[in-house]
């Protein structure tokens, strides 16, 4: 369908340049001829080349109909609209403005000179930011700071995916600024952070409630910009930028942390270790008293022996 709209629309564009080449080489032909018959130092006026259009040859008429062929092609032509995959689009009038339904990828047709068409990616879209540190040139997307509880300010990489809703697309074209991309995500997401930040210390953004903060501004993201007819399908924090000082301070009582969890942990093993110990000495020492006492019952049993012999002896000896 492409192929037949840019051949209606050369052969159109042909037919109206033929028109426009037969008048200007006529024309150009006619004020030879009257220089070389002498009429007049500044040669023949365009309405004296008009009424003696037939003396001088100057094809009018076939001018003239090649141009009325031309417009019918001009006009199929311009009819035919493509919408290409991946996109979407709104038709839009001269007369009664945005059209409320959605024109999906595809061939459309439209009314020449009055109707034309808006078209929008509706492909997912993801928006960055980044969190200023380092070299700004190497830097992607909006820089991002939000300040905490304490005051501090931190840089914020943000990566939000979306993608405007097809059957709004009335809606956005008449109502939002455009672009959306522009004009709408980045307020929308840098107010809402900078709304949740205040409310948790820096600790607290970094690490123990990272993934809250997270959810909680997905959500408010989702609502305000789904109102409008932008999807939000994801929210990633990709990274926290620390003011250096407190980066340094917070090592150092990360270090200690550790430290301090190292020396739990060697404790417990030294602990386990001790009790490992007390229960082999134990263990040795029922193992002692079991072949002490075994040992006793040999003995006395051998002594029983001993005397039960030397009775039978004595029975003997008196016999």
């Amino acid at each position: 369908m492409l192929f037949l709209k840019y051949l209606l629309l050369f052969t159109g564009s042909g037919l109206l340049a033929a028109a426009a080449g037969i008048l200007a080489y006529d024309l150009y032909r006619a004020l030879i001829r009257k220089k070389e018959e002498g009429e007049g130092p500044t040669g023949p006026s365009p309405a004296s080349l008009v009424s003696g259009g037939v003396r001088w040859g100057v094809r009018w008429n076939v001018a003239q109909k090649l141009a009325a062929c031309s417009v019918l092609p001009l006009l199929a032509g311009l009819s035919i609209t493509v919408v290409p995959a991946g996109s979407a689009g709104v038709r839009l009038s001269q007369f009664s403005g945005a059209s409320s339904s959605t024109l999906y990828p595809g061939v459309h047709f439209m009314l020449p000179l009055g109707q034309s068409m808006e078209t929008f990616n509706v492909r997912d879209i993801v928006y960055t930011t980044s969190t200023g540190a380092g070299d700004p040139k190497l830097a992607t997307g909006d820089v991002l700071k939000v300040q905490t509880k304490e005051g501090l300010e931190v840089g914020l990489a943000l990566a939000i995916r979306y993608r405007i809703d097809p059957s709004k697309l009335a809606y956005v074209y008449t109502n939002l600024p455009q672009p959306v991309e522009r004009e709408m995500v980045p307020p929308v997401v840098a107010s809402v952070f900078r709304e949740i930040a205040p409310n948790y210390q820096v600790r607290e953004l970094f690490a123990t409630k990272r993934d809250e903060i997270r959810r909680l501004a997905a959500d408010r993201i989702s609502q305000k910009l789904g109102a409008d007819g932008i999807q939000v399908k994801e929210v990633m924090l990709r990274d926290i930028h620390l003011p250096d000082e407190f980066a340094k301070s917070l090592e150092g009582v990360l270090l200690k942390e550790q430290e301090n969890e190292r020396l739990t942990v060697e404790l417990d093993v030294k602990q386990k270790m001790v009790r490992v110990a007390e229960l082999e000495a134990e263990a040795l020492k029922a193992r002692e008293v079991k072949a002490a006492e075994g040992q006793a019952q040999v003995t006395v049993l051998q002594a029983k022996a001993q005397a039960d012999a030397m009775q039978y002896k004595i029975g003997r000896a008196h016999v």
